[in-house]
């Protein structure tokens, strides 16, 4: 029991210090002139609380929206620089326009408009799932900043699943993950609907393994986007246990591709969840792919960028990683074929173990 105590405690401290100030929505329409604007579609199984955000409570329909953020000009990469009521537009994130869609229809509509207004071939989607701990607005600024940060030129698309947004929350994040498997694949059937060619699909912590499982039950039903539509799954710090996440990949079949794992071992948060759970082996932190090479992944061990409390979302958050990994996109076509010779371009150390590969990447 003293143990349990111990990790509880840790953790809470952790998340406290991890998520001090908390993110909220202000809709400041000047804001568009001080920064970089970013449309962010969004679907959330949360239910709308009276200030009109969504707070923690489940709904187990599916509502649809848009909102445009600035970015501000002193942005730092990795950060998302957040204030209270009255954010700075030079300093701080802020929502320019807040637009809620009467239903699926509408919100398809919009979508569809965003998608074309791009080049044939270019009418790409990423959508993000947050993770553990993690209220509406927070989810909704981590993936401008990671649109921004990376140069993403994806229509970006979130999913807010109903996380309880504190520290002590854990258990109910985990039943909310299995809660909200529907609404994400009806939000991936709606923007395939909406005219995506390809969809990223991206999720941090728990909302790995909300994805990971909403694949599962896509590869039982035969979904289309599974088969069609689906251009690769990036997971980072994944809170999955390995078996768990082995037997999902065995269910699902055939992986999408790129099927990418951002892991490290000096994930604190994800060690704390061991302990929690009882589980010692997390997806997140696993540094060596023989105990899943034979599967079809790519595991980049960013231990040596992970530095802090940052440990739990190296990936987005590292500035010296961003400016590594923003060679990704490049090389991606490139090493499709030939996995370990084109990511011997990155520095860092490439293995192949049976299927999967595993980078581990090292600073410049």
């Amino acid at each position: 029991m003293g143990v349990f105590v111990r990790a509880l405690t840790l953790f809470l401290c952790l998340g406290l210090v991890a998520c001090a100030p908390r993110g909220i929505i202000v809709v400041n329409p000047v804001a568009q002139d001080a920064g970089t604007n970013y449309p962010i579609f969004y679907g959330t199984s949360r239910r709308a609380d009276p200030a009109r955000q969504y707070g923690s409570r489940r709904s187990e329909n599916v509502t649809f929206g848009r909102l445009d953020v600035s970015v501000p000009p002193d942005h730092e990469t990795g950060a998302i620089e957040i204030s209270g009521s009255n954010p700075d537009p030079r300093q701080h994130f802020v929502a320019t326009q807040d637009t809620k869609f009467s239903g699926a229809d509408d919100f398809r509509a919009a979508l569809r408009k965003e998608l074309r207004s791009r080049p044939s071939g270019e009418r790409l989607a990423i959508v993000y799932v947050h993770g553990f701990n993690n209220n509406f607005a927070e989810g909704v600024y981590r993936i401008a900043q990671i649109s921004h940060d990376f140069g993403l030129s994806e229509v970006a698309v979130h999913y807010s699943w109903p996380s309880a947004g504190h520290p002590l929350g854990y258990g109910y994040d985990r039943d909310s993950v299995l809660f909200a498997r529907d609404g994400l694949e009806e939000l991936l059937d709606t923007v395939q609907n909406a005219g995506a060619e390809k969809i990223l699909l991206m999720a941090h912590s728990l909302g790995a393994l909300l994805t990971v499982e909403t694949l599962r039950q896509m590869a039982i039903s035969d979904s289309s986007v599974l088969r069609r539509a689906l251009g690769g799954v990036v997971l980072i710090s994944p809170d999955i246990d390995v078996e768990v996440f082995h037997q999902q990949a065995m269910r699902i079949g055939k992986l999408p591709q790129p099927f990418v794992i951002f892991a490290s071992e000096k994930d604190r948060a994800l060690r704390l969840s061991a302990r929690l759970t009882g589980q010692p082996n997390r997806l997140g932190t696993l540094t060596n792919a023989n105990v899943i090479s034979d599967l079809e992944v790519t595991v980049f061990d960013v231990t040596d960028f992970s530095t802090g409390l940052d440990g739990h979302f190296t990936a987005a958050s590292s500035p010296a990683l961003i400016r590594i990994l923003s060679l990704l996109p490049m090389l991606e076509s490139s090493f499709r074929n030939d996995r370990a010779g084109r990511l011997d371009l990155l520095q860092g150390t490439v293995l192949t173990v049976q299927n999967a590969t595993q980078v581990v990447l090292s600073p410049l």
